[in-house]
């Protein structure tokens, strides 16, 4: 399976918290945005990985190196999301997962997505008293634990949760995603965010919703939610992480106790 990291945006909301950088450059702790995924996408054994590239595209290369593969997206500055992962669709192949570049999360929502037994499936954080959603969240409709609907206009009172903005795509699935993002491009949807087009596949073929369990996570736009990722989420991050750790070390203690 492959990745594809959307990265081509400028994130001009966060008033340059990152500087004159790409928003996937702000450093959260010691690594940057795109740092920690890249760096959760190989603990999950995904090697081959893309970065759709458009604002401050040589920075990106000079942090990542060339462990990574690029995609650039030469009219960033007048395209959204849902033509930055067309550009993408020769990497789809046989199965990929899809990251929206400004989302900070702990690892084991990557793992879980991943090992989930559904082909296509979309990570939701679910409503509740903790969770409140508003306009600006990517609000999800979900039935029978598929989605029905995804799109920032949905009422808060009528959604289910919030996309995370990492979704994973099974060969079948990625071959009817990159021809409805085809299509869609060829109607001008070129300011399109992803979304649209999965909203589109998941009235052709089911869109499972998998839980994100109350695991920390934060999609970071604008100056207070950097602010947030770094004062309580990494923290967060960094202390589920631990006791995770701890358990694993129990675990192989006992069995090496039994064995």
């Amino acid at each position: 399976m492959k990745a594809v990291i959307l990265a081509a945006g400028k994130g001009s909301r966060l008033r340059g918290v990152a500087g004159d950088k790409p928003k996937c450059l702000a450093s959260v702790g010691d690594l940057t945005l795109i740092e920690r995924q890249i760096l959760a996408l190989r603990r999950c054994g995904i090697d081959e990985v893309v970065a759709v590239v458009g604002f401050g595209a040589n920075l990106v290369r000079q942090v990542c190196g060339d462990e990574i593969e690029y995609v650039e997206n030469p009219i960033f500055f007048r395209t959204s999301s849902l033509y930055s992962l067309w550009l993408a669709k020769d990497w789809f192949g046989d199965g990929f997962i899809v990251l929206n570049s400004d989302v900070l999360f702990h690892p084991q929502l990557l793992a879980d997505l991943i090992t989930a037994r559904h082909e296509d499936a979309l990570l939701i954080s679910y409503k509740d008293d903790a969770n409140q959603l508003g306009d600006e969240e990517m609000k999800v409709i979900a039935r029978a634990g598929k989605v029905v609907d995804i799109s920032k206009t949905i009422s808060p009172l009528d959604a289910d949760g919030e996309n995370v903005g990492i979704l994973k795509f099974g060969q079948t699935g990625a071959a009817i995603l990159a021809r409805q993002l085809g299509i869609l491009i060829a109607k001008g949807a070129y300011r399109a965010w992803a979304p649209r087009a999965f909203r589109e596949f998941a009235q052709l073929r089911p869109l499972n919703v998998i839980g994100t369990r109350g695991l920390p996570w934060i999609e970071i736009d604008f100056p207070e939610d950097y602010h947030r990722a770094v004062n309580q989420i990494l923290p967060e991050i960094d202390c589920v992480e631990s006791i995770f750790e701890t358990e694993f070390m129990a675990a192989a203690a006992v069995a090496a106790d039994h064995a």
